[in-house]
């Protein structure tokens, strides 16, 4: 009856050593997930950053283009400029209030 009770003793310190080493092991993959994960954020921002800059670019582009085209770009581009004054306008009476 002994012999048993210590083989269960001894197996259950068995299977609980191996479940903290895999315990330990779970801990240490999802500590590199983590740091994955935000180095990938990290990258996201920098990527979204840049296609806004590049959004940026393409629209100064296509309004150049726009003044430089023919008569019906030419239209766009004044009306796209008229917008862009009367925004300004707006801007200037709310600081002026």
């Amino acid at each position: 009856m002994m012999d048993s009770i210590a083989e269960v003793v001894n197996s259950l310190e068995k299977k609980i050593l191996l479940l903290v080493q895999k315990l330990d092991e779970v801990s240490e993959e999802n500590k590199q997930l983590a740091i994955e994960i935000e180095t990938a954020k990290k990258e996201h921002h920098q990527l979204q950053k840049a296609i806004g800059e590049w959004e940026e670019k393409f629209n100064t582009l296509q309004i150049a283009n726009s003044m430089l085209g023919s008569t019906t770009d030419k239209n766009e581009a004044k009306l796209k400029i008229n917008t862009l004054i009367r925004e300004i306008d707006q801007c200037i009476v709310q600081l002026s209030e």
